[in-house]
């Protein structure tokens, strides 16, 4: 038998499919069907192997920065301070503990998949109906398929009645599909395929029988599964910022040792050994031991901000990296739209109706051609139509806490919001006409009917279908209370109209009869109707979705959008939300065009039709490959591939399935778009506080470092020790940095272009002002000591002032640190944090300088009060200092 993935099954005739597969309508044989299972091994997806927790662990730790934390930790303990070497490892060991929580349930999207797998199926085998387990399942096999079935292996179908299968979380299709056993073109795309019902699918009503002509790795999920194993997560741009940013401080605090070795030795004639140890302090000075902490702490915060505003973050570093994104990627139904069909239009044979109002709520004004509100009283037309969709129908609607909702097919229920709208009751309205007899929707005969009498008897059959279907028995419409000659034309003009508009058009009619009737056949519904008119529905756009889309592109981020539907209604869509630009593409014409001719095409088209999984991960990888920083939603297991290759995946949390949530970085609550634009802002937020907390604490390693590199140059006493100077990072890193944290967005932050992914987290700006702080702590505490040893001062009380001096530097520098070039921020209100955390440093500086425990164990002195007013001016002239070099870079770069 050959391979049964190697054909075009939608192409083939069923009776062509059981001849290539072996098999007939009956089924396969048990011993057939057992020597096919040998050969193709059983309808299951191949477990994927993860890390264990114990690897998952370690990998916390391989980080350029982690290690330069360990050699500080290792310096400490060689220097004899085991309490500052517990500090610093345990630091290390929180940051690895966060890391691993948070990434504990990565790269479970594969286990995700199979879980859709059916537990059984009932097929065809010796010429009687078995009920078999769906891995036992072989090619050739005849499964049967009823409503609230999930298809088990990728069938041909063979016969069906009424088939609708729900197909969203493979093509994207909003819509239950209609299916039949006819063959298809070739080039039909996997949401045209009517043919073909496939795994992991599920049916909603009707029933069916399928020859399985796929298991397994083999099947469109199959095929899924294994491009979402091939596919590479991306490293986050935090992360790969702080990797350059370790590497280059390891450089640099390598390079200051040597150079003070070299110095120490060759020019001032210090031992080697005593230059040795001043290197290692040197060393130990210039490491930020406290920046991992404040990074886990402000990426944590950043998490809880999200989770408030509907949006899950599941891996820490995803954080940041919204605030890079360039292009979002966004499905259509239930994120840029509200996922319930809404009627826009009503064409009559007298007038066309605007309807207002979305969703489900039975809410809305109605509009008349001449954009006036239309006098429902008066509109018999229009009142007529919206009875047959209020009668001939299957679906409800209801409303609770959440608001409305519905059960039934998503169509039917937006005639029963039309009628809500108008006033219309079913329970009166049934009363009047009840029902006698119906006939559900027929996927052959497109449409459905619904058979009533009046209390006179008088009888009519309702029916709503495709128009199309509809204007083929209609021999006349309703005009002012009564039937006249159909208007071919005027309706043709109609359909057009709101294909136009993207608008899904349904049809409705009546049938007046002349004898009582009892039951509907389907000759019933060939011929003498009226046609009461057209109504045109779409799922609308989100408002909220609308105002995102406009932040966006404000923010200087692209938009497109990436779905399983057709191209008309994704335009219309695409329109009505501000994505205008380029002509639509769909899937077939991706497929025929080249990489180069594609990347020409990107940044002109917002709008990519009937895609599959694989035209998702290839626009995304052509983003990318453009210098894109791409951010992907998606709901289906059709997305996944796509979710993990984004730089950062966004899934549906309410519809969203499991295997798209476990593919992607984070998860909406509410499935709205806007979340997305507040989680952007939070990412930038995230991103500028982790700068101002970086550009806070290196000025202060790079003035202590300094401090020791030009005291050991010339030939000085060392004004600071290494235990003060660990006090110094610790302390600050863990008030002062930390205040930073907790800074609210600034006020320019969505009128801003993305960051550029490639720009280093330490621009040249922001390393000028690194140096400038730097010198500034330098010369502050240098000075401060040396006039203070003039005047005959303790060494202790010497070395206690200049401690001060750097931290009163630091206290004045966090102020202008708040805004990164906008002026100062002083209040309280906006951040509480600032001032509680230079209330609590202060506190612990009296402690260290005046306290005898901790005089002891740092050695220092008290001070008089002179010189904590000295402290005081010094914070201030910091600030002001700082201050004027920021209007100097504002008015430089106007």
């Amino acid at each position: 038998m050959p391979a049964p993935h190697a054909h075009d099954w939608h192409s083939q005739p069923a009776e062509h499919s059981l001849q290539q597969l072996a098999s007939d309508a009956q089924g396969l044989a048990s011993p057939e069907a057992a020597q096919r299972l040998a050969e193709h091994g059983p309808n299951q997806l191949p477990a994927r192997k993860s890390a264990g927790p114990l690897k998952r662990f370690a990998l916390q730790f391989h980080n350029l920065l982690i290690y330069v934390l360990l050699a500080a930790c290792l310096v400490t303990l060689l220097l004899g301070q085991w309490l500052d070497a517990a500090v610093i490892l345990g630091v290390v060991l929180i940051n690895a503990c966060v890391g691993f929580i948070q990434e504990g349930k990565a790269q479970q999207a594969m286990r995700a998949i199979q879980r859709m797998l059916s537990l059984e199926s009932r097929v065809r085998r010796d010429g009687k109906v078995q009920s078999i387990s769906a891995e036992q399942l072989v090619p050739g096999d005849v499964v049967l398929l009823e409503a609230g079935d999930r298809v088990p292996a990728d069938l041909r179908l063979l016969e069906t009645r009424d088939l609708r299968i729900e197909e969203a979380a493979l093509t994207g299709e909003s819509l239950p599909v209609d299916k039949q056993p006819d063959a298809v073109v070739a080039q039909a795309s996997l949401g045209d395929r009517s043919c073909m019902a496939y795994s992991g699918t599920l049916v909603s009503a009707g029933s069916a029988a399928g020859v399985v002509v796929a298991t397994a790795g083999h099947t469109e999920l199959g095929k899924i599964s294994h491009m979402l194993e091939q596919v590479d997560g991306l490293q986050t741009p935090l992360l790969a910022d702080m990797a350059r940013f370790a590497r280059l401080l390891t450089l640099i605090i390598l390079g200051l040792a040597a150079l003070t070795f070299i110095l120490g030795v060759g020019l001032r004639d210090y031992s080697p050994g005593e230059m040795l140890m001043a290197a290692v302090g040197l060393a130990v000075a210039a490491i930020p031991e406290g920046l991992p902490a404040v990074l886990t702490i402000i990426l944590a915060l950043g998490v809880q901000h999200m989770a408030r505003r509907r949006a899950i973050i599941r891996h820490l570093p995803a954080v940041e990296s919204l605030g890079a994104v360039t292009v979002i990627c966004s499905d259509k139904t239930g994120t840029l739209t509200r996922n319930e069909m809404t009627v826009q239009q009503v064409f009559t044979a007298a007038h066309c109706y605007r309807v207002d109002g979305v969703g489900y709520a039975p809410e809305g004004q109605l509009h008349c051609d001449d954009g006036q509100l239309c006098d429902i009283a008066q509109s018999h037309d229009l009142l007529e139509l919206a009875r047959a969709g209020l009668l001939a129908n299957n679906a409800t609607l209801f409303s609770n806490n959440q608001g409305w909702g519905i059960t039934g097919d998503p169509t039917e229920a937006a005639l029963l919001t039309l009628a809500g709208k108008l006033g219309l009751q079913h329970g009166h309205e049934a009363q009047l006409l009840p029902q006698v007899d119906a006939i559900p929707f027929n996927s052959e005969q497109r449409c459905t009917a619904s058979l009533h009498h009046d209390h006179a008897h008088h009888g009519l059959i309702y029916m709503i279908g495709a128009p199309e279907r509809l204007l083929a028995v209609c021999n006349r419409q309703w005009r002012d209370g009564r039937a006249e000659a159909l208007d071919i034309r005027h309706w043709h003009q109609a359909l057009n109209s709101g294909a136009s508009q993207g608008l899904r058009m349904l049809g409705l009619a009546m049938r007046p009869l002349a004898a009582p009737q009892h039951e509907l056949n389907y000759e019933d519904l060939n011929g003498d109707y009226v046609l009461l008119g057209l109504v045109g529905m779409l799922d609308p756009p989100r408002e909220e979705a609308i105002a995102a889309i406009a932040e966006c592109h404000s923010a200087g981020i692209a938009v497109k959008m990436i779905t399983g539907d057709h191209a008309g209604t994704a335009s219309a869509i695409a329109t009505r939300l501000g994505l205008s630009g380029g002509q639509p593409l769909t899937g077939n014409e991706l497929d025929k065009l080249s990489d180069a001719e594609l990347d020409r095409l990107l940044p002109h088209t917002c709008v990519f039709a009937r895609t599959s999984p694989a035209h998702k991960l290839r626009l995304v990888q052509r983003l990318q490959a453009s210098g894109a920083r791409v951010a992907m939603t998606g709901d289906g297991v059709n997305d996944a591939p796509a979710l993990k290759r984004a730089d950062i995946g966004v899934a549906m949390g309410i519809k969203g399935t499991e295997a798209a949530k476990e593919a992607a970085q984070m998860v909406l609550a509410d499935d709205n778009f806007a979340t997305i634009t507040h989680a952007i802002e939070e990412g930038r937020t995230v991103y500028d506080n982790l700068r101002k907390s970086i550009l806070f604490i290196l000025p202060t390693n790079a003035g202590q470092a300094l401090i020791l590199l030009v005291a050991i140059t010339l030939g000085l006493v060392l004004p600071i020790t290494p235990l003060q100077i660990l006090w110094v990072n610790m302390i600050s890193a863990v008030t002062l940095a930390l205040a930073l944290a907790f800074e609210p967005a600034e006020d320019d932050l969505m009128q801003r272009p993305p960051r550029d992914p490639a720009a280093p987290l330490l621009s040249g700006e922001l390393l000028w002002r690194v140096l400038f702080i730097a010198a500034l702590m330098t010369l502050a505490s240098l000075g401060l000591f040396h006039l203070s040893q003039e005047q005959g001062w303790s060494l202790e009380a010497s070395r206690t002032l200049a401690v001060n001096a750097i931290i009163a530097c630091e206290i004045g520098y966090l102020f202008s640190s708040r805004r990164l070039l906008a002026p100062a921020r002083f209040g309280w209100r906006d951040n509480p944090m600032v001032w509680s955390m230079v209330l609590c440093i202060s506190g612990l500086q009296g402690l260290f300088s005046h306290w005898p425990v901790l005089q002891a164990l740092f050695a220092t002195a008290g001070l008089p009060l002179a010189a904590w007013g000295l402290c005081l001016g010094l914070a201030l002239l910091t600030c002001a200092l700082v201050e004027s070099e920021k209007w100097l870079l504002r008015r430089y770069q106007r």
